[in-house]
């Protein structure tokens, strides 16, 4: 297991960074123009961004970025 210690601010940098990316992802994943298996790799990065951004967030904000699963509930899995 590895860890590091942040202060508030720089939490809150990288609450802000990975926001930033979410956003770019989830807009980008609407373009038909791309391909579904550039699509795939998409959401495997949007997936490891979410869990960074639930270590940082508070539950009000994870829940604007939580994606729907296969049967259209949204959930959050806590690992």
């Amino acid at each position: 297991m590895l860890g590091f210690l942040i202060n508030d601010q720089e939490a809150k940098e990288m609450e802000y960074l990975i926001k930033r990316e979410m956003d770019e992802i989830l807009f980008d994943l609407r373009d038909e123009r791309i391909d579904q298996l550039v699509k795939r790799a998409m959401e495997e990065r949007y997936k490891i961004l979410f869990n960074l951004f639930r270590r940082v967030a508070s539950p009000h904000e994870c829940l604007k970025y939580m994606r729907k699963g296969k049967r259209g509930k949204k959930r959050l899995n806590r690992n």
